[in-house]
């Protein structure tokens, strides 16, 4: 099926030109064939006239009594026919002029036919404007004959109006044919485009590795080093993560023997001023750490390489463990018509999102965590995590996300676990809000995916 052309497309662009191209050829065509056939039809018209002029002079004479008579009729027999439009009259000085059986009114102006020689004018005939040939003759007795002879100008107005109608309707027609099949040259040229278009669409959506099929030459090593770049930003991305694990772990090792011995020293009356110094900075370490590291394994950018998650797979593990964790807590999960969603995501952002939002409410709730997923009318999809805690003042909810917030040291934790998942979310390209609900806290998570969102 070929697109319609949009706005700043190439479509547009060469239906365009093709649509000049073709009205200018078709416009020319059209003059030029009417002015060729027009000048065409008036000299033949101007040649037959001539000639009639000349047979009604032959068969011309005078009889006895000096009237004028013909030998015989002419040989076009429209002549002959009232008011056909095609008339002849002879006349001579104080003679009666001899008219032809068509002029059943009026005459012919016969002042054209002043010279041996035909000439012709456009005049007024007895049925409108006419073409007008004449000339004189010397009667036997030396007396000047006039022969004039005239066709209506609506004869050739007619005949010309009705060649230009028809070629007019032949060229609209040659037209139209011409802009339809320049529009499906134009699809069938920038179909490989389409087909990149969809490749594309499939890579964000994460239902293939690659820009998949064949392609012209002339997008062909496009198509190749897009593959070449999308291979290479997941391998960098995996080594980032390794990496990331490998220095947090030769990290952490270190500080751990630094905040033992600045433990040690704390013990000591005159280096625990020191050792306090020590502690803090040790913990900003840890924290900072912790934080950079969780950013390191969340895949940087929009999600728009080759992976996708299906929203049960990673639920149901999650609120498992999270039951483990939190044995004191009941956890539930309600897919609402999403057990078969899919999102063009990556499983690890998306599982360590969740598990952030649910260990956090697994330690305020009071007994209640509830994860719920379900899909609004305009196709988002929604995961809520809600629990029967305290929730959190408008200042707290101010300051959530921002890094090292705890608002209760009792609780276990950094206060890096909302500010990581922020980084998280908007990597993925979802939003997160956090509000009080009616029993306690709700977290919420909307991936709109830009209308890229499948159902498995």
């Amino acid at each position: 099926m070929t697109r319609l052309p949009v706005p700043g497309s190439l479509r547009l662009r060469f239906l365009l030109a093709i649509c000049i191209w073709v009205v200018l050829g078709v416009s020319a065509i059209w003059f030029s064939a009417v002015g060729i056939f027009s000048a065409h039809v008036e000299q033949s018209y101007h040649e037959e006239l001539e000639v009639h002029v000349r047979e009604l002079a032959r068969l011309a004479e005078f009889d006895e009594d000096g009237r004028i008579a013909l030998t015989r009729p002419l040989s076009d027999p429209r002549y002959e026919v009232p008011l056909s439009g095609f008339y002849w009259q002879i006349s001579a000085d104080d003679r009666d002029p001899l008219r032809s059986r068509s002029m059943t009114r009026g005459s012919l102006d016969e002042r054209v036919a002043h010279s041996p020689e035909i000439l012709h004018t456009r005049d007024g005939g007895p049925t409108g404007p006419a073409i007008t040939y004449g000339f004189t003759q010397a009667a036997p007795d030396g007396e000047e004959v006039h022969f004039v002879i005239a066709t209506d100008q609506s004869e050739l107005d007619r005949l010309i109006g009705g060649f230009t109608r028809d070629l007019t309707v032949w060229l609209a027609g040659l037209g139209s044919l011409l802009l339809a099949t320049g529009l499906a040259i134009i699809g069938f040229g920038l179909h490989p485009l389409d087909r990149l278009a969809k490749a594309t669409a499939r890579l964000r959506r994460g239902e293939a590795a690659e820009l998949e099929g064949q392609y012209p030459a002339e997008i062909g090593p496009l198509v190749s080093d897009l593959n070449a770049y999308v291979h290479q930003n997941a391998e960098m991305i995996a080594r980032a993560r390794v990496q990331a694990g490998n220095l947090a772990h030769s990290l952490r090792t270190p500080l751990a023997i630094i905040t033992d011995e600045a433990e040690r020293l704390a013990q000591e009356p005159n280096c625990s001023p020191a050792a306090a110094v020590l502690l803090e900075q040790g913990k900003a370490m840890e924290q900072q750490i912790s934080y950079q590291l969780a950013r390191a394994r969340s895949s940087s950018g929009k999600p728009y390489a080759a992976r996708t998650v299906r929203l049960p797979d990673v639920a149901v593990p999650i609120v498992r463990a999270m039951e483990r964790l939190h044995p004191e807590k009941n956890f539930s999960l309600v897919l609402d018509n999403c057990d078969q969603v899919t999102l063009p995501i990556d499983a690890v952002d998306y599982s360590e999102l969740l598990s952030i939002l649910l260990d956090n409410a697994g330690k305020w709730a009071r007994n209640e965590v509830e994860l719920a997923f379900v899909r609004d009318s305009g196709g988002a999809v929604i995961a809520r995590i809600s629990d029967d805690g305290p929730g959190m003042t408008k200042e707290q909810l101010g300051d959530a996300f921002l890094l090292g917030s705890r608002f209760d040291t009792t609780k276990p934790g950094a206060g890096l676990g909302l500010a990581i998942a922020r980084e998280i979310a908007d990597a993925m390209g979802a939003e997160l809000e956090i509000l009080n609900g009616k029993t306690g806290l709700i977290a919420t998570i909307i991936f709109r995916g830009e209308g890229e969102t499948a159902i498995a």
